[in-house]
């Protein structure tokens, strides 16, 4: 067995690793795109397609995330679900406010940040 196939095996292999939940998968995501966003902006005027990339992705990320809630199947409460859905409505809105150089970032990053704090479980106060 190469080192490679055994350091594969050993990974996968170890019980002491935790499992992914979903939420932790969904969290690591909007943390990562939330630092795009925030580096990109800061680079905005020396490169803008890095920025209306990760502009562009955190639609793409916000519109998978309303594709999701509204799945009759989705075991989110429906309040929830109406809430994130209006929130990807909000992110496409202002996005376009933003790449028109009207706005800032600033509300997109709260509201990513407000999700994550939901997904960890902590309140809103």
């Amino acid at each position: 067995m190469s080192s490679a196939q055994y350091a594969a095996r050993s990974a996968y292999s170890r019980p002491d690793v935790p499992s992914r939940t979903p939420r932790m998968v969904e969290y690591d995501l909007i943390a990562r795109m939330t630092q795009r966003l925030t580096s990109s902006w800061a680079r905005r005027r020396s490169d803008f397609p890095a920025f209306a990339l990760a502009l562009t992705d955190n639609q793409r990320m916000w519109s998978t995330l309303a594709a999701d809630v509204a799945e009759p199947q989705n075991g989110l409460p429906a309040p929830l679900r109406a809430q994130l859905f209006y929130l990807y409505q909000f992110t496409v809105e202002h996005s376009r406010t933003v790449l028109d150089d009207k706005g800032s970032i600033d509300v997109l990053i709260d509201i990513n940040t407000a999700v994550m704090r939901g997904l960890r479980g902590e309140s809103g106060s």
